[in-house]
């Protein structure tokens, strides 16, 4: 399936997280829909976006890891604020993550490999085209989790291409989380060859920034963290044919921030998590989702029996129209997503159960 989110902050809530559906994004939809490539292994729809419609709440089937027959599915997206543009990103991404998938690898492999495909494209705020810091650095973020609860993590890394693959080699050890200095001599012993991720456009933005601040014109949300125009995390969550779940996200940040800052996507239960009963992975605002500890609540719902469309639009509701965030979550038997901003993503899954 595929699936792009156009949830405008300007359009009227409706409820506690509905917004009406727009012309610009119904036009869009019809062009997604008519350009699809449909794979053997993939269904092409664009689906409305959760905000949309209702949710049932629904209590959902999830079967023991490993019991009955699955179809293997992945979700990828590229961001709370990505521009529709970026869909085919998004769509590439997921086409190699359920490949892994269809050949009967793990769900964990196949968040790594989808994220690899994001963080290479310069036009997406990971690996690659991440934002600057304020004196020029680069210092990304990126975590995986498995169904087991196993994670790995990096934050403030530095001169890597793909952080997510430290993050792998992370979770081989008995440690969660490497920061900073120390991370990237992790990365250096684990075989990961120094890295300039900059682009024209990382250093474009980071000149503009420093002449608004220079011009005191420091923007309300460098502040407060609200309404920033984001091209923010980048993540996956899957499904394989044993029933096994995993989650992953990686960034470059947001737009003024300092030196070893970190946000939520490095962060177990914040910026994703993952169990036996379903994955999730967000987008948005780092410090507003670490304070809600968003993909955990999203999780613990699904982990209640409700429908991961509901539960998505359960940790939606959590925060204001001025605060940008973006989910997406997997379980047994569904899967669902919800932003209050676009967002470029991408759902497939195998025609076939195993």
């Amino acid at each position: 399936m595929i699936g792009v989110r156009l949830a405008h902050a300007r359009n009227r809530k409706i409820g506690p997280s509905r917004v009406r559906p727009t012309r610009r994004w119904t036009s869009f939809a019809r062009s997604v829909t008519n350009s699809a490539d449909a794979s053997p292994n993939s269904r092409c729809v664009c689906r409305r976006p959760s905000s949309h419609r209702r949710g049932r709440g629904q209590k959902i089937e999830t079967s023991r890891i490993g019991a009955g027959r699955v179809r293997p599915l992945l979700i990828t997206h590229c961001g709370a604020g990505s521009d529709p543009s970026v869909q085919d990103a998004a769509e590439a991404a997921g086409a190699r993550g359920l490949e892994v998938l269809v050949r009967g690898g793990r769900a964990l492999d196949a968040v790594v490999e989808s994220i690899v495909i994001l963080e290479d494209d310069p036009r997406l705020n990971a690996g690659t085209g991440s934002r600057m810091r304020i004196d020029g650095r680069i210092q990304m973020d990126a975590a995986l989790m498995n169904w087991d609860r196993e994670a790995g993590a990096v934050a403030a890394i530095e001169e890597v291409k793909n952080p997510i693959r430290v993050a792998y080699d992370v979770l081989k050890t008995p440690h969660i989380l490497f920061a900073g200095a120390d991370a990237v001599a992790f990365a250096r012993s684990n075989g990961h060859p120094r890295y300039d991720p900059s682009t024209p456009e990382s250093r474009r933005n980071l000149m503009e920034s420093l002449e608004q601040i220079r011009k005191g014109r420091l923007p309300r949300y460098a502040r407060k963290w609200k309404g920033v125009p984001i091209h923010d995390t980048v993540g996956a969550v899957a499904r394989d044919r044993r029933g096994r779940f995993a989650t992953g996200s990686s960034t470059g940040g947001v737009a003024f921030m300092l030196p070893g800052r970190v946000g939520d996507s490095p962060i177990v239960g914040a910026g994703l998590y993952a169990g036996p009963r379903g994955a999730v992975s967000v987008t948005g605002i780092g410090e507003e989702i670490i304070k809600q500890v968003l993909s955990k609540f999203v999780y613990d719902r699904i982990a209640d029996g409700l429908a991961p469309q509901r539960a998505a639009d359960r940790g939606l509701a959590l925060f204001p129209d001025d605060v940008p965030i973006g989910i997406i979550a997997v379980a047994s038997r569904a899967w669902g997503e919800a932003a209050n901003r676009d967002m470029a993503f991408f759902s497939s899954s195998a025609r076939r159960t195993f």
